[in-house]
């Protein structure tokens, strides 16, 4: 092979390695944003938009996600067991009266159920439909994701101090202790709050580690 021939091949070499470093090195190009009423500017925008491409949240429309609206359990149930990845069609049937076989969270809540992330209400029923509070997220991902729980208090979230729910409390300081939350103000988690749809996704991406340096700071809306 010749000078040139063989300073050519290096050359092409070193183009299309360039290439694929450059194309590993915008992932996003190849991301789906199929929703309108994300803003990239939005403080869940990256968590919503990584979490629909690995199959884990979906819209309320096919072009709407609605991240301001409240958290329903039965979404919470669905994105937590779609990123657990579990079995969700051989279970057992926790027999809540309000989720048939034919509920599309039907299996979600029963893995979750059988995994002992969730219980129903002492009347049988799960209310899939009902809000979510954030301290009872914080217990669904403390208990999904198996994360040791914090053996004690620590916070300076006055509200959290006061709540007479001990386990409650501690699924908290758990969130707190992993950096995948730092409450609605430097002082306050509002445990009771509703939770919303996109804090939803901005808890679940920082629980599986995406995200774990940026931390969440959220007004109550």
């Amino acid at each position: 092979m010749g000078k040139i021939q063989s300073r050519w091949l290096k050359i092409t070499i070193a183009v299309f390695v360039m290439s694929v470093f450059f194309v590993k090195a915008s992932p996003t190009e190849a991301v789906t944003v199929p929703f309108t009423d994300l803003n990239k500017l939005d403080t869940h925008y990256e968590a919503i938009v990584t979490l629909y491409n690995d199959g884990i949240v979906n819209g309320v429309t096919s072009t709407k996600y609605k991240p301001y609206n409240f958290a329903t359990r039965g979404e919470a149930a669905l994105y937590i067991a779609n990123a657990l990845e579990l079995d969700t069609k051989n279970v057992e049937n926790p027999n809540f009266k309000d989720v048939p076989k034919s509920s599309k969270y039907y299996g979600a809540i029963a893995a979750l159920v059988k995994k002992g992330v969730v219980k129903g209400y002492s009347n049988q029923t799960f209310k899939p439909d009902s809000s979510l509070t954030r301290s009872q997220l914080a217990k669904m991902l403390t208990l999904g994701f198996d994360l040791p729980i914090s053996s004690s208090l620590s916070t300076n979230f006055t509200d959290v101090k006061k709540m007479t729910d001990t386990d409650g409390r501690r699924y908290i300081q758990t969130l707190i202790d992993y950096k995948i939350t730092v409450g609605t103000t430097p002082v306050t988690f509002s445990p009771y709050a509703p939770l919303l749809r996109g804090q939803l996704a901005t808890f679940i991406y920082r629980t599986l580690g995406n995200d774990g340096d940026n931390l969440e700071v959220i007004s109550v809306e």
